[in-house]
């Protein structure tokens, strides 16, 4: 008798006959759907380990102290990545100087303070959809805002408007890697400071905000490293693919052209020497150990984050 059929019972007794489900095809069911999940995942492990172990052999043997503190050159075997990889920390610090602060002080604001009406469910949709955006959109809006519009300010295509166009990219993931942390703060904690007669605002900075500060934490590095991984973004407000100095260690430095890892490996692979190509490859590879860096970063402060307050 399967799960749907009722001729075994007489008409009277059919609206009491009991669902019998059939477990067999549902056993079969999820052995599939895991087996199509798992291949997809081999699939695409896979093509990203082939990947990756394609440029490490081509860029590991090419990587030295010579490669890692010279200028770009149009000889490949005499060019190098100090300018690429000293202005992409400088759009790094930009970014970390804009876009933090008024990341984390707008989902402060947005979960702790506002009140919920339409506006706040409308900035909170455009916030969202704004996460999902591609780059090259803030890269315009970069080349009409800060590289025409306060020209008289950043200097035109400096380090300061591609530091400030990244800010605006990674600002609505820093908003909402924000509120998920300050979400996950128990709501008995503001309880108790209520309670006890203590100010909003003390309770946010004093309790709530040292609770979220890992979770915040986190996703600020996670968005610093998909920051320095852009390339549409900067191409777009002009950013240089050769460079022969280095911005001053100043506020000077911050009016000054740039250039970065990905706008260099862009050139580099546009190139036809295939010599320039072994040099795109091992660009790669320290843009990847940077951005491995940033993640074991990550990660480990936050577990030190959180083993302090469980220790506390």
């Amino acid at each position: 008798m399967t799960s749907t059929d009722y001729s075994f019972f007489p008409d009277s007794d059919r609206s009491q006959a009991k669902f019998v489900p059939n477990r067999m095809a549902r056993h079969r069911l999820d052995w599939a759907f895991a087996v199509a999940t798992w291949t997809a995942t081999l699939i695409a492990l896979a093509v990203l380990a082939t990947l990756l172990i394609d440029v490490a052999t081509d860029g590991i043997p090419r990587i030295n102290w010579q490669f890692l503190s010279s200028f770009p050159s149009r000889r490949p075997e005499q060019a190098g990545i100090l300018s690429a990889l000293v202005g992409s920390f400088w759009l790094l610090g930009v970014v970390v100087c804009v876009g933090f602060p008024v990341g984390v002080g707008a989902g402060i604001f947005l979960e702790e303070f506002a009140k919920r009406s339409r506006l706040t469910g409308l900035l909170e949709i455009n916030i969202s959809n704004l996460a999902g955006v591609p780059s090259i959109i803030y890269g315009l809006l970069g080349l009409q805002m800060f590289v025409r519009v306060l020209q008289p300010i950043t200097g035109g295509r400096t380090v300061l408007a591609g530091g400030l166009t990244l800010s605006l990219l990674v600002l609505p993931i820093i908003i909402v890697a924000t509120r998920e942390a300050l979400r996950a703060v128990p709501s008995s904690l503001r309880e108790a400071g209520y309670a006890l007669g203590v100010a909003r605002w003390r309770i946010v900075w004093g309790i709530v905000l040292p609770q979220a500060f890992s979770g915040i934490l986190t996703g600020t590095i996670l968005a610093l490293a998909r920051a320095i991984g852009e390339t549409a973004s900067l191409i777009t407000i002009g950013a240089l693919t050769f460079i022969a100095f280095l911005p001053p260690l100043s506020l000077a430095g911050l009016r000054t052209p740039f250039t970065a890892l990905p706008i260099q490996t862009f050139n580099w692979v546009s190139r036809p020497q295939a010599a320039f190509h072994t040099n795109a490859a091992a660009a790669i590879v320290v843009l990847m150990v940077v951005l491995l860096s940033m993640n074991a970063t990550a990660i480990y402060l936050r577990d030190r984050l959180r083993r302090n307050q469980g220790l506390a």
